[in-house]
Formats: C-alpha cells, sequence, structure tokens
C-alpha cells in the first residue's frame, strides 16, 4: 500500500502545470518584486539547463572547426562552409521544424494532456526525417553548388567531400531535436545538459584520435562530429523508452501517422521561420581564403553566444505556452516582458566582453596572422549583431509559444530577402564594401527591422483573445 501512495502522490505532482508552484495564488497577491523573482526561477528552471546543453552541443561545431582549422587555412575555409552554410543551415531548420513541439508539447502539458506529448514526438520524426532525405541534395551536390556560386575549386571540392562525410550528422538532427524539445517541455533539463556533456566529451576525444592520431586529416574531425550527434540522441531514446518519461511515453503508436499534414504545416512554419534567421554569403573580398575563414571565426563566435538567445526562446515559447494552456494570458505577457529584459542585459554585457578581447578569442580558430586581422575588422559588426540577437529569437519565442510561426515566418522573409540581401548585395558588391559591407546590410535591413516588427506585433497582442484559443485547443 505504502508503494502504491507513493506512486500516486509522484502522478498527482506530476499533474501540476508545468513551471506553476503551490504558491501561485499568493504569488499573484504579491508585490512586483516577488512577482518578478517567482517568474525569473520559473524562467531559469529553464533557460539555464538549456543555456549549458545548447553551448555543449555547439561545442562540437567548435571543437570541430577548431581541430581542422589548425590543420591549414583551405581546411579552415572547407570546413567553415561546409559547417556554417551546409550543415549550420539544416541545423538551424531542423531546430526550428523541432520547436513545434514546443508550442504543441507545452499547451498540452499545461492542459494536463500528458499523452498526446509522445505521440508529438513521434509525429516530430515522421516529419524530420522525411524532410532529411529531401535535403540530401545539398550534401551529395555541395562542389558543384559552391562552384557555381563562385567558390575556387579547391576550396569547393574539399567542401564536397566534407559535405558528403557529414550525412549521418544531418541525419542525426532529426532524431535528436524531436526529442530534446519533448524532455525540454517535462523539465527534463537534467537528463539533456548530462547527455550532452557526455557527447561533448566524447566528440574531443574522438576528434584527436581521428584528425592525429590516425591523421585523418579534416575528414577525421567531420567523422567524430557523426559519432557524438548519433550518441546524444540514443542516450536520450534510451532514457525515454526504458522509464524515464511513464506519464508521456507509453510505447509507439498508430496515432503518430494521423493529422501528419497539420503537423507539418506547424513544422515547416517553425522550421522556415528560424532558418530564414541564418543567412549565408558568397564571401569574395580580397583571399577567398582569408575571407571565408575570418567570416566563419565571426559566425562560430555568433553561433556559439546565440545557444544563450535560444535558450530564452525556448524558455519563453514553454512558458507562454503553457500559461496560456492553464488559462492565464496576463501571466504569460508577464512571462514574457521578464524574458527579454533578462536575455537584453546578458546580450548588452557579451558585446562588451567581445570588444575588450576580440584578439584572444580569435586565436582559438586559427593561428594564422593574416586570418586574426581580417577578424579584428569585422569584430565591431559581431557585436552589434550579438547585441540585436539578445532581442529578437525571444520575441519568436512569443510566437512559438502561441503559435504563430507562420506569421513570423513571412516577416523573416520578407526582412531578409527582400530588405535585407539585396541591401547586402548593393552595400558589398556596388560600393565594394565587401563582407562587412553584405553583413552590415544584412543587419540593418533584416535583423534590425525584423526586430522592431515582433516589437510592434507583440506590443499589440491581444492576450486574452491568446488564452481563449489556446484553451479551445
Amino acid at each position: 500500500m505504502g508503494e502504491r501512495d507513493n506512486e500516486a502522490e509522484s502522478v498527482e505532482k506530476a499533474r501540476i502545470p508545468l513551471l506553476r508552484d503551490q504558491n501561485a495564488a499568493e504569488e499573484e497577491d504579491g508585490d512586483i518584486k516577488r512577482k518578478i523573482w517567482m517568474e525569473t526561477k520559473k524562467l531559469w528552471r529553464v533557460v539555464g539547463p538549456a543555456i549549458f546543453t545548447r553551448v555543449l552541443t555547439y561545442s562540437i561545431f567548435v571543437v570541430t572547426q577548431a581541430f581542422a582549422g589548425h590543420l591549414g587555412e583551405l581546411e579552415l575555409a572547407a570546413i567553415s562552409i561546409v559547417n556554417n552554410v551546409i550543415i549550420g543551415l539544416n541545423f538551424s531548420l531542423f531546430i526550428g521544424m523541432a520547436t513545434a513541439l514546443e508550442t504543441l508539447c507545452g499547451q498540452a502539458f499545461g492542459a494536463k494532456k500528458f499523452d498526446m506529448l509522445g505521440v508529438y514526438l513521434q509525429r516530430s520524426w515522421i516529419v524530420l526525417f522525411l524532410c532529411s532525405i529531401l535535403l540530401l541534395p545539398m550534401y551529395i551536390f555541395a562542389s558543384p553548388i559552391l562552384q557555381f556560386l563562385g567558390q575556387p575549386d579547391d576550396i569547393a571540392e574539399l567542401s564536397g567531400t566534407i559535405a558528403v562525410w557529414a550525412i549521418p550528422t544531418h541525419f542525426s538532427f532529426a532524431f535528436f531535436f524531436p526529442i530534446n524539445r519533448y524532455l525540454q517541455c517535462q523539465l527534463k533539463n537534467m537528463v539533456i545538459a548530462i547527455s550532452s556533456a557526455v557527447a561533448l566529451v566524447v566528440h574531443i576525444f574522438v576528434c584527436w584520435l581521428f584528425v592525429y592520431g590516425l591523421n585523418l586529416g579534416v575528414t577525421g574531425a567531420i567523422a567524430a562530429a557523426n559519432v557524438s550527434w548519433w550518441l546524444n540522441g540514443f542516450i536520450l531514446f534510451i532514457y525515454i523508452t526504458c522509464g524515464g518519461c511513464p506519464l508521456t511515453w507509453t510505447g509507439f503508436s498508430t496515432e503518430a501517422f494521423t493529422k501528419l499534414w497539420e503537423f507539418t504545416k506547424l513544422s515547416a512554419s517553425s522550421g522556415v521561420m528560424l532558418c530564414l534567421d541564418f543567412n549565408c554569403a558568397d564571401w569574395k573580398s580580397g583571399d577567398a581564403k582569408i575571407a571565408v575563414g575570418s567570416m566563419s571565426i565571426c559566425m562560430s563566435i555568433n553561433g556559439f553566444e546565440m545557444m544563450i538567445p535560444l535558450a530564452f526562446f525556448a524558455g519563453t515559447g514553454i512558458r507562454v505556452a503553457n500559461e496560456l494552456g492553464a488559462g492565464s494570458g496576463k501571466r504569460a505577457r508577464f512571462a514574457m516582458i521578464i524574458s527579454v529584459t533578462q536575455s537584453l542585459i546578458i546580450g548588452i554585457m557579451f558585446s562588451v566582453l567581445l570588444v575588450f578581447f576580440h584578439n584572444q578569442i580569435s586565436w582559438i580558430f586559427s593561428s594564422s596572422e593574416t586570418v586574426i586581422k581580417a577578424v579584428n575588422n569585422l569584430y565591431i559588426l559581431l557585436a552589434f549583431t550579438i547585441f540585436l540577437n539578445s532581442i529578437q529569437p525571444v520575441l519568436s519565442g512569443v510566437a512559438v509559444g502561441m503559435g504563430w510561426q507562420s506569421l513570423v515566418a513571412y516577416i523573416n522573409l520578407g526582412c531578409y530577402y527582400i530588405i535585407g540581401l539585396p541591401l547586402g548585395f548593393v552595400m558589398g558588391w556596388i560600393f565594394n564594401f565587401g563582407a562587412k559591407g553584405i553583413w552590415a546590410g544584412m543587419i540593418s535591413g533584416g535583423t534590425v527591422i525584423q526586430t522592431l516588427i515582433l516589437i510592434f506585433i507583440t506590443v499589440r497582442c491581444d492576450w486574452d483573445k491568446e488564452e481563449q484559443e489556446a484553451m479551445s485547443c
């Protein structure tokens, strides 16, 4: 009887809506300082582990690029194109598509529909694996595509070889990211963090073994990444299927094959929403190896820091979705305000640190004085980009929480590809500012306008209406 009582108590605790504590009524009547503190604790229960996990997973890219970068300028340029363009584009796409689970699982958990979380996870696997197959030509035909875009033959050929070796990593994204979001929506953050830490430690060892021990060069670095990404996914899969989520995982279900079109539309909107934030350009200023290498270092630094606002993106999406699902539009709005404010403060801090320590950071990725000097010409733009990125992803997280993915996808499309990219082309090629001009054009025409539009629609949001729509789902 004692065991049954304990089990019943555990199940009852699990049925408490996500991130809502037993002192909710007291909090409603408390002063503003207490409300801020209570919301901050709830937010950081997601954001803290999410930052840790995202930094660890992105470190796999950083370690891979660092090992390859010290082999030579050609290897740095080639691995940079594969990491930051081909893999990076699909990485952001699959992260975005998996955020559909943040909307659906967050609202389902808040509404106590626990059995649907496992079904949503399986639907996400199906949709993302099909998408992986459709995107394979990007890897198989990477060399001719890059040559067509103007990259030198030696960079294009080596990049194509690396891209083919990276295909297992490409498929691992479709497996790993849905599991990550599924667990994150249930606050199983410690499991995700441990898995990511194990994968990173294994990656560092295997990368050293393949690159230097077995002399496999740059292909050894990307092969090590394949091992690490699949290891991370399998650890989490074993945890789920071996009893780690008894309320939400009841085994494989044929229901996962129903309503796939509706799920695909939401996933595609989520993917496009985030993927359009990832901009690719053909850097032609000066020596191609130096230009590509310096820009890739800036993109790697930006991507590494971007894991923090992306953690706020996830935390905001979950908090907003959960509060709306639980019937509290007012609390959802308050969660959004706290998240944006704290992410902005952190973004300002990192921008200032970059201004003072950009020389030291560059040495992590390359030993070439020429490449490091080129990076130093771009660090002001990088600092400004980091500042803007501390706001925009968090507002996108609000969109995820309320299911606005399609709207934000259209906003991103217009800002980047109708305004930002043409402006970058004019500044980069017409006015001969090169890589710096392209980047500045994309920031001023893309990110700035996008952020202003997101602020406008968020401020004008009818939270009571969003609450009613979430409750009716």
